[in-house]
């Protein structure tokens, strides 16, 4: 039984198995170091690389699939894609919670209540802003203005060019000014 695989998946033929140990399983180091270098705020490196490993296996285990003749470009390609799926989702996750923010109804006692309502007002306005955004918008722009990312890094996370990038925050920020403007909020 091969150690680097959980106990649910088919028994590989010994060729299968060799070739993992011998071409894949070597680049087990310089993956993680690559994934953290190119993906710096995701603090999964570890399990990116073992979806990595596990879709290669599962990938090579199907009838007919010829070996690959690089196998480090394959599995590092497919821990890129594993990669960028798990920053989608955060990116995913933090939109929906922000979106959810308007739904808490707490006030500080010592607050300004009619300023707490209206900022919690303009937050929600906000949401349903970023909500009505394309999917990629939603997410270039979640990435920039709630994590902070740069827009260097906002382009490798999500496998697009800088320019893209910027275009996607004009084009969003603009929408969301503009929602906002319709909606009567006009924060300076």
């Amino acid at each position: 039984m091969n150690p680097l695989l959980p106990a649910s998946e088919p028994t590989p033929s010994t060729d299968q198995g060799r070739w993992f140990v011998a071409e894949v399983h070597p680049h087990a180091p310089a993956l993680k170091s690559w994934l953290r270098s190119r993906f710096p705020r995701l603090p999964d490196v570890e399990d990116i690389a073992q979806i990595a490993f596990l879709r290669l296996w599962r990938r090579q285990s199907q009838p007919g699939t010829a070996m690959p003749r690089s196998p480090k470009a394959v599995l590092f390609a497919i821990a890129r894609n594993a990669a960028i799926d798990e920053v989608r989702h955060r990116v995913a996750s933090r939109t929906d919670a922000v979106a959810e923010t308007g739904q808490l109804h707490v006030l500080d006692e010592g607050s300004d209540v009619p300023a707490t309502v209206s900022a919690r007002q303009e937050l929600e306005f906000l949401a349903d802003a970023l909500r009505g955004l394309p999917t990629r918008c939603r997410q270039v722009i979640t990435l920039t203005k709630i994590y902070g990312l740069t827009e260097k890094q906002v382009a490798e996370k999500l496998g697009i060019s800088e320019n893209t990038v910027r275009t996607h925050v004009v084009r969003g920020m603009e929408s969301c000014t503009e929602y906002l403007r319709r909606h009567g909020v006009n924060r300076k």
